[in-house]
């Protein structure tokens, strides 16, 4: 999976290194094959516009092949959180089950980076019932499923949202953790999964 670069000195914009459109340096994508390249750029920035191009030039590989560090271009621009080249990579046919090279779906990606809207896109693309099971199932390398990563992170809404579809809040990870033991302790996010494990809550689950 790959990360969004930081800057870890006390540069401005809360610490987020940006970089000018074209400036990303060569060596950025060494490992992406040639013909995928244009794709990882336009994913990794957000640029809508160069990814629709992007695309229409893709005439090896295909839109689900990995761009970086095992990523296809939907789980990048999950991880980055840019929406609208979300929608552009479903609308042109991005499988939501892709997995990188962690075994984690864009899903996954989406719920760590509290992206509420693209999650909301994602699994509305489920195309049945037993799409968007196995969605809400998929662990990835450390078990953890994509409510696990809503729980680490506090996304609140998120976290509801998974629930109110079918999301287990009793699923543990391979270190034996529940999505409510990600959470910090007493807060909202702690409080709405530790109700649903209640016995009764779990019950009306099934």
């Amino acid at each position: 999976m790959a990360v969004p670069m930081r800057n870890d000195g006390d540069d401005e914009e809360e610490g987020v290194l940006f970089v000018e459109e074209g400036a990303f340096p060569e060596i950025e994508f060494e490992d992406t094959p040639p013909h995928l390249r244009d794709l990882a750029a336009a994913a990794m920035r957000g640029n809508v516009d160069g990814l629709r191009q992007a695309l229409d030039n893709l005439d090896a590989g295909n839109i689900d092949e990995p761009v970086e560090d095992g990523d296809t271009a939907l789980h990048l621009t999950c991880l980055y959180g840019h929406l609208s080249c979300v929608q552009v990579l479903l609308e042109r046919g991005a499988s939501v089950e892709a997995k990188d090279e962690d075994g984690g779906i864009p899903l996954h990606d989406a719920c760590a980076g509290g992206f509420l809207e693209i999650v909301q896109l994602l699994i509305g693309k489920a195309d049945s019932p037993e799409c968007l099971k196995r969605m809400l199932e998929t662990v990835d390398v450390e078990g953890d499923t994509p409510l696990h990563h809503a729980a680490r992170g506090e996304h609140e809404a998120i976290v509801q949202l998974l629930l109110s579809i079918g999301a287990s809040p009793t699923k543990t990870n391979v270190y034996g953790k529940t999505p409510g033991e990600l959470a910090e302790t007493n807060t909202e996010t702690w409080t709405i999964l530790e109700a649903a494990t209640r016995p009764g809550a779990v019950a009306s689950q099934v």
